[in-house]
């Protein structure tokens, strides 16, 4: 195994973050001793590494149970998530037994769902399998299922006893794949750490590929941010005016959200944050809150990585109404975590409903 790199997510329940090649190696020292039953939840798509995970764990004396879901959001139901718990019913799992998730975010946060809330528990370790995994789903213990009404409606804080981000299975991702997980990795560079776009402006190429130390070091810097600002506020439950918590991490996600919901979650989540942190900037910027200077640095750094900063498949009426049953809303007001400038993330409740029209028509242009 090459050389790893841990950061240390230091909640009430603190646990590592793993980064490296061939990293799959740590998972029974992070299962622990008195596991005997361990439920490896993963999409078809990733029946090989599954395999894998699952020969890892038979190898080290524990029971695998290979549970095969959905891919992509289509895992993201209540009805996927019976299955789950019916599997685990039927193998006879019980508290001291633990769940595996092998995947991207739509697997990490169905199966982090599963084990929070089968016998109000397990134990789980998350084996993220894309970028948007790694830096995102994996990390931070969120978990959740989506609803007709919205994307992930319905969920629950559950952190992992350990994340094991292998670098080897990022070789294999599509190109556009790589590059939509890069959309979360650039909002991290805007809500907390400069050197992110910076990175990435000075080496869009070196960004986009997952053998080079840039990408790397994308990967590792957008996991200390979001391993910063969970220490701080897991529960997402101190963001006032200018003091933004863990809320800082839904920069561009309102209107990701909507997106996804009115194309039935058929379009990449880092593709609809794309566009969202484009809109929320103009939004931003119409509010007085944001230079035109940064505000226009969204579109250049995620247009170099040939992210889209433009939607124009759903009216604004369906997109408002689907942003009013955002998580961040509290009653009839909308709320939107926006940037003042560069690492200075902020609160805008409320905003006048023309700001919001007029935010839409820069990226619908």
């Amino acid at each position: 195994m090459s050389e790893v790199t841990r950061i240390r997510v230091s909640t009430d329940a603190p646990y590592d973050v793993v980064v490296g090649w061939g990293v799959h190696d740590e998972l029974p020292a992070v299962l622990g001793d008195e596991v005997r039953r361990v439920a490896v939840i993963a999409s078809g798509a990733l029946r090989s590494t599954a395999a894998t995970i699952v020969d890892v764990v038979a190898g080290h004396g524990y029971e695998p149970l290979l549970i095969d879901v959905p891919d992509a959001e289509q895992a993201k139901t209540s009805t996927v998530a019976a299955f789950c718990w019916s599997e685990l019913g039927q193998a006879g799992f019980t508290r001291s037994d633990a769940v595996v998730s092998v995947g991207g975010g739509a697997t990490t946060d169905l199966a982090g769902f599963v084990a929070a809330t089968f016998l109000r528990g397990l134990r789980v370790v998350h084996v993220p399998t894309t970028v948007l995994a790694m830096v995102d789903a994996a990390v931070g213990g969120k978990t959740g299922i989506n609803t007709a009404e919205g994307k992930n409606l319905v969920g629950a804080i559950h952190e992992p006893a350990g994340v094991l981000c292998d670098l080897s299975h990022l070789q294999s991702l599509p190109a556009a794949d790589v590059a939509s997980g890069l959309a979360e990795v650039v909002k991290c560079g805007f809500i907390a750490d400069e050197s992110i776009l910076s990175t990435v402006e000075s080496d869009p190429a070196a960004s986009l590929d997952p053998s080079s130390s840039a990408h790397r070091e994308l990967i590792e810097a957008a996991i200390r941010v979001k391993a910063t600002v969970v220490a701080r506020d897991l529960r997402e439950s101190t963001s006032q005016g200018r003091q933004v918590g863990r809320e800082a991490l839904n920069y561009g996600h309102t209107f990701a959200h909507a997106v996804e919901r009115a194309e039935k979650y058929t379009v990449r989540h880092g593709d609809a944050v794309s566009v969202g942190l484009v809109y929320v900037a103009e939004l931003a910027r119409l509010a007085g809150r944001l230079d035109l200077a940064t505000a226009a640095r969204h579109s250049d750094v995620l247009e170099s990585l040939g992210l889209p900063t433009r939607y124009t498949g759903s009216s604004w009426p369906e997109l408002h109404a689907a942003m009013r049953v955002d998580k961040k809303s509290r009653g009839d007001t909308l709320r939107f975590v926006v940037i003042e400038r560069v690492g200075a993330p902020a609160i805008l409740a409320g905003p006048d409903p023309d700001l919001l029209t007029a935010a839409y028509a820069e990226v619908a242009r």
